[in-house]
């Protein structure tokens, strides 16, 4: 769909917009006497493109090309002409995943109701996250890249889980959602390729599911199982069980090929926390804690992994964290030790010993 910017931000020359702000949940008709005139400012051009980026966390044209992208899926609920703009909603939403916090910051950062915030942050997020397909999906293009990293051949993307806090969902459930060092968090898994694209995020599981029954309910591992990514392996920490198609390190290495192995594996693995580190300095909302429905944080989670792919895709600078980022909290997990083995000791002899 053609989307003109300017139109959408401004029908005049003015850098502000002159909006009725209602005072309620909605921006529905009310009395004359509950409305107060409020300049919506255009940031698109009040700040420099610096700024911008930092407060935004995309660039000036990466939004424009967002906007474009997801305006089929994005609506003004109004009975008037003073609903806020498409623009507005996304560059709220990216505010509130820039800052991580309550609601109520970024309302007024914008001007509108707390209700009205959460509608448009729960809205904006659901149709960044219709865009999943398009821009998150397998590919075997990064063996090559994944080679020159470490050495370690026939690599189709490094996987492991993160854990994205949470509050409490409700007393009933809470406690499935409480992970191993205590706090109430989703279990999100991904895949990424060389060059620290997503290939694969799932965030359905509580903080309390083991990293490898996430990947062993998934639809990656069924087509892994149907051969669809050919003779390629994903590498995995000791978190999983070592399969013909996904490769764990040596718990207890002995020869030389075994210590190369591991040493090729660490580093190539590595890629998945990188790409964690720059996916959540980004849009830090996913490091902190998320006070929102279950629903809602799914899509927004989904929604930065999105958002992650095209700024990798633009070649978009990282950005710092506007805000004191968390120390990562690294969960470890342990299986059952070497359900296959084949795999790893057919590759060791023949390629590291």
């Amino acid at each position: 769909m053609a989307f003109s910017l300017s139109s959408s931000s401004s029908d005049s020359s003015n850098s502000d917009e002159d909006l009725t702000l209602v005072s309620s949940s909605s921006e529905e008709e009310l009395p004359r006497r509950s409305r107060s005139l409020i300049r919506r400012v255009n940031y698109m051009q009040s700040l420099d493109d610096a700024e911008f980026t930092f407060r935004f966390r995309l660039t000036k044209p990466a939004v424009e090309f967002l906007l474009a992208e997801i305006m089929p899926f994005v609506r003004v609920t109004s009975t008037r002409n003073f609903g806020i703009s498409p623009l507005h909603q996304l560059l709220m939403s990216l505010r509130f995943y820039a800052l991580g916090t309550m609601l109520i910051s970024v309302a007024d950062f914008v001007g509108v109701s707390i209700a009205t915030a959460c509608r448009i942050v729960r809205d904006i997020s659901s149709a960044v996250s219709r865009l999943y397909d398009r821009y998150i999906f397998m590919h075997q293009n990064s063996a090559a890249n994944f080679y020159t990293i470490a050495g370690f051949p026939r690599v189709l993307g490094a996987i492991d889980c993160t854990h994205v806090r949470i509050q409490s969902p409700c007393h009933l459930i809470g406690e499935e959602f409480r992970n191993r060092k205590g706090y109430f968090s989703l279990n999100v898994q991904a895949v990424c390729d060389a060059d620290l694209r997503l290939m694969n995020v799932v965030a359905r599981w509580p903080g309390s599911a083991h990293d490898a029954t996430i990947f062993n309910n998934s639809m990656l591992k069924a087509q892994c199982d149907s051969g669809e990514f050919g003779n390629r392996w994903l590498l995995g920490d000791s978190a999983y069980p070592n399969t013909p198609y996904l490769l764990t390190p040596l718990l207890n290495p002995s020869t030389v090929g075994d210590h190369r192995y591991n040493e090729a594996h660490i580093k190539t693995r590595n890629t998945i926390e990188r790409t964690f580190g720059v996916w959540k300095r980004r849009f830090p909302v996913i490091s902190l804690t998320l006070r929102l429905s279950l629903p809602n944080i799914q899509a927004v989670v989904i929604a930065t992994a999105v958002l992650h792919n095209i700024c990798r895709n633009m070649n978009l600078e990282d950005v710092p964290s506007e805000i004191e980022m968390p120390a990562e909290d690294n969960i470890e997990e342990r299986w059952p030790e070497e359900l296959n083995i084949s795999q790893r000791a057919d590759l060791i002899n023949n390629f590291f010993s």
